[in-house]
């Protein structure tokens, strides 16, 4: 970090914060506001809300912690940053889960007042670490957040309890004023977001402001900082979410093709924000329908895409799993239908507020019979808009299900985003069949569901209702051509080599895989998903210190680009960086032969740019 004296001001070209407190103790809406409004004077940011893998944890315990790490910058990022600049701590259990990741001379402000024996106690702490001298390596301010709020707010009639619950808000405003970040849009959020409360309005409203008065006229801080404006490309931009991006790209991608779009879902998390922005846009033609179970929920949404609308299901690992004989039978009608997963940790219920990239070879393989289905991966949370158009695209031009992954680091990350003009949109055009495509050999004229386009091997798309176009759907192996049921063993040989034909010829509709590789590197870094901000990080870090790296990642994982071969020929060792057991390498080396170096994490936490830089300096090493 460089810093740069300006007046009253000290200028830092980066600054990577993380709020830390109990489940309820807001910590998510202040990240969210802190990069809200870093987003609104121009900054680059990213972030990673870190979410406690139970429902209500016991309050003050290291198990019902939740945070908020968010980088912001006057620059291109692709991290929320490995380790936090500043940790703002608001009980002792925030402090113990967090301090570790802390490097010596960082900022630390701490709710002074949570730091009671009791709470101590429940931490862990046989003393008190703000008084014990053990944080004596960092810049430490212990602010009394709770009491100050209490006084701020005893004016309105708020009961203690309803008052301290403001805390957060002090919080946010005393960094606001340390960070220079706008009072303004938070403001309007309090307005807005609690409209319904006047009383809750005026409370967060009293304790922000005494937040951002306090560092204003309390002489504690030594300096204020600030990080200028990122340049970022024209364009009108909003700060979004990956689930956020993905729900969008949904909706643009219905009305590219002008079709209605139908949401069948059951809430699971980290999925659940997906019916939750969707439900919000009836007007774009968007029906969400809130299933009893994920069986249900895949079943409605193959059934409105035999209906003639985008087929739409969202869910996470284990919905995977309920969903899959469904898929198979999406496969054999052959209807465009996309899944949404946004992968978790597992198996069973595993960590369900934690990120993993476990499920590639579940949505590759985990169906019986042989149901080949394309798969689409999502790199960032502004790319999720993309991988969702995409998916979409794919699914009605070639009448199959499309897997489309995702995971919690994206879904509950968030990034600018420049909205698209209509013109930079896919072009998506659909034709329902309208009349009969078959002359028999006594001359008459029918309709053969199962007869294919010759470029995409798609079938026709025939909408129920429709005069002299009636068929035959289910499950059972259909006769190729006229649809009718068919035990021949021939005929089921046939259909299984035109299914699987068919995706593997997407690939010849695929962009070739772009490789960054500017100095002919011997060693690649190739990933998929949501490793790819670490990865392009870790690689431009190494750049700078003169290594030779080339990097690739991948969007589409089943069929593969035409020339990943050839891009895998070219390099002597590959990296492949995953949040699993190895299951893009797994793919690599039995499709391609290839023998590639693994790096595997399986922690329900993001990959760390210098654990990806430090297995890269090791291959680039050897490489000499």
């Amino acid at each position: 970090m460089t810093l740069e004296a300006d007046k009253a001001k000290i200028n830092l070209d980066s600054l990577v914060i993380r709020f830390a407190g109990d489940s309820g103790d807001g910590m998510q809406v202040t990240g969210d506001r802190f990069t809200a409004g870093s987003a609104i004077l121009g900054n680059d940011v990213a972030t990673f809300p870190n979410y406690p893998a139970e429902i209500r944890a016991p309050a003050g315990t290291i198990a019902g912690v939740s945070a908020f790490q968010v980088q912001i910058a006057d620059h291109d990022i692709y991290t929320p940053g490995d380790f936090p600049t500043v940790l703002v701590a608001m009980n002792p259990a925030a402090l113990k889960a967090n301090i570790a990741d802390l490097p010596p001379g960082g900022v630390v402000i701490c709710n002074s007042d949570a730091f009671d024996q009791r709470s101590l106690e429940k931490a862990g702490y046989a003393a008190n670490p703000l008084e014990d001298g053990s944080l004596d390596i960092y810049k430490l301010y212990g602010v009394p957040i709770t009491s100050l709020t209490l006084e701020a707010c005893k004016g309105i009639g708020a009961k203690p309890r309803d008052a301290e619950r403001s805390k957060n808000f002090f919080a946010l405003g005393l960094v606001s004023w340390l960070y220079d970040r706008p009072y303004q849009p938070t403001l309007d959020f309090i307005r807005m977001r609690y409209a319904k409360n006047s009383q809750v309005v005026e409370a967060n409203t009293l304790a922000f402001n005494a937040g951002r008065y306090f560092g204003e006229t309390a002489e504690v801080f030594e300096s204020s900082y600030t990080v200028p404006a990122s340049k970022l490309p024209p364009g009108e931009y909003t700060n979004i979410t990956g689930n956020t991006a993905l729900s969008w790209g949904l909706i643009a991608a219905a009305r590219q093709a002008s079709l209605p779009m139908f949401l069948g879902s059951y809430p699971i998390t980290p999925a659940s924000d997906i019916l939750h922005e969707l439900s919000k846009h009836k007007a774009f033609d968007v029906t969400t329908f809130q299933a009893e179970d994920e069986i249900a929920a895949v079943c409605s949404a193959l059934g409105a895409a035999f209906g003639g609308a985008i087929g739409v299901t969202t869910t996470s690992g284990p919905g995977i799993d309920l969903k899959s004989e469904t898929v198979g039978l999406a496969v054999s009608l052959e209807l465009p239908l996309v899944i949404i997963d946004i992968q978790r940790g597992g198996p069973s219920t595993g960590l369900p507020t934690k990120t993993e990239q476990s499920d590639l070879l579940h949505v590759m393989f985990g169906r019986h019979g042989e149901a080949p289905v394309p798969i689409v991966a999502a790199a960032t949370p502004a790319h999720c808009f993309e991988a969702a158009t995409e998916a979409v695209r794919i699914a009605l031009t070639y009448r199959t299900p499309v897997y489309l992954l995702s995971d919690g680091y994206l879904a509950n990350g968030a990034e600018p985003f420049r909205i698209p003009a209509e013109a930079e949109l896919p072009e998506i055009k659909v034709e329902f069949a309208t009349k009969a495509n078959k002359v028999l050999p006594d001359g008459r004229e029918v309709f053969w569901p199962y007869l294919r386009d010759e470029k995409t091997l798609a079938r026709p798309w025939a909408l129920p209702g429709t005069k002299g176009l009636e068929h035959r759907i289910g499950g059972i192996e259909k006769a190729d051509g006229s649809g009718n049921i068919s035990y021949d063993p021939l005929n089921h040989e046939l259909m299984v080599q035109v299914r699987q034909a068919k995706v593997e010829g997407i690939s010849k509709d695929l962009p070739d895989l772009e490789v960054d590789d500017p100095d002919q590197a011997n060693v690649l870094v190739m990933g998929w998903g949501s490793t790819y901000g670490t990865i392009v990080a870790s690689v431009n870090n190494l750049r700078q210190s003169g290594y030779s790296i080339a990097r690739a990642h991948l969007m589409y994982l089943n069929p593969f680009p035409r020339n990943l071969a050839d891009v895998l020929s070219k390099y002597d060792k590959v990296l492949i960086p995953e949040m699993n057991s190895g299951q893009l390498a797994f793919l690599i080396r039995s499709k391609f032969l290839k023998n590639v170096t693994q790096l595997n994490k399986i922690q329900g936490v993001p990959f760390k740019t210098s654990e990806i830089e430090a297995a890269l300096i090791t291959m680039a090493t050897e490489s000499k």
